[in-house]
């Protein structure tokens, strides 16, 4: 299993309101899977996704990545956990803006020692090849697509050879068709063995995943 989380609660103080975003969530994901993380807005979705990513801690319970006890890790151990096993596409790409796309591709290398510094240009132009982009390297974000710029997102988070590609909404501010191409890419990513986690409100997008967790008020209601 490559990811255990086990009675997991998330609570947000805000001035005297308190807000239970997760309510003792217990989720498995086996290595290879593709999983759809579904649910309306507040759902707790995002929050288990960020958990998940390591950018956020719970308020209590366990989370086992890879075999390794993340949850309870320090800030440092955190980013070393996302730098080396997570790779990260969001909805809003988070793209450099006045920077070429392989020079965003090359961004997560400098913080981990996964990617050689000498074979670090190689790799981005291979990676942004492979999502169809090699006549694009030297382009801005204002300079593509919103579609190509996922793209560029997916190169980026495939850098450092993750276990893991976690998704938030990833087709999100995307047309119909740049939609398809992105999830199906997800998918043939997928195919060849890393181990997907999207989060989704749509229906058509969450039925190319190989399995749907559904999450409603900080619960997890069916998977």
């Amino acid at each position: 299993m490559l990811i255990d989380i086990k009675d997991m609660y998330k609570t947000y103080v805000m001035g005297e309101t308190v807000v239970n975003a997760l309510n003792g969530v217990s989720v498995q994901i086996d290595r290879g899977e593709f999983v759809a993380i579904m649910g309306h807005s507040g759902s707790g979705k995002s929050t288990l996704l960020n958990i998940l990513g390591c950018l956020d801690t719970p308020t209590s319970g366990v989370y086992e990545l890879d075999g390794r006890l993340v949850s309870g890790m320090n800030r440092n151990e955190l980013a070393a956990v996302r730098a080396s096993t997570l790779g990260f596409v969001f909805q809003n790409f988070n793209l450099l803006p006045r920077t070429s796309a392989v020079e965003n591709v090359e961004l997560p290398s400098y913080y981990s020692d996964k990617v050689k510094s000498s074979e670090r240009r190689s790799r981005a132009l291979e990676l942004l090849e492979k999502v169809g982009l090699g006549k694009r390297v030297f382009h801005t974000p204002a300079q593509l697509s919103g579609g190509q710029q996922q793209r560029v997102a997916i190169a980026r988070a495939l850098m450092n050879r993750p276990s893991v590609i976690l998704a938030d909404e990833p087709t999100g501010n995307l047309d119909t068709k740049a939609s398809l191409e992105i999830v199906e890419f997800l998918a043939s990513l997928n195919n060849e063995g890393i181990t997907v986690v999207m989060v989704t409100h749509e229906d058509d997008i969450a039925a190319h995943a190989k399995r749907q967790i559904v999450v409603m008020d900080g619960k997890v209601v069916k998977q």
